[in-house]
């Protein structure tokens, strides 16, 4: 398992939006099993990946866990961090 971090200045519900494209049925295919305001979890292909993203001011601090979907993952983080 891994962990990655970043900040941008996406809002926390862009952010997840984002992340369930990039990673969800439309995007890498994988199940979204649990969305809130916060945080989104998928998994599929033998792992998963988990975005929990807090807003605070201007920034917003994105955290991921993921087991499998390592270089995904930092092509996401690549992608929100511009």
């Amino acid at each position: 398992m891994a962990n990655y971090s970043t900040e941008t200045r996406l809002p926390s519900a862009e952010v997840l939006q984002r992340a369930i494209s990039h990673f969800g049925p439309g995007g890498l295919g994988l199940e979204v099993c649990r969305q809130d305001p916060c945080r989104v979890d998928l998994t599929g292909g033998g792992g998963h990946v988990t975005i929990t993203a807090r807003t605070e001011g201007k920034k917003t601090t994105v955290d991921l866990e993921t087991r499998e979907w390592d270089f995904h993952v930092r092509q996401f983080v690549r992608e929100i961090a511009r």
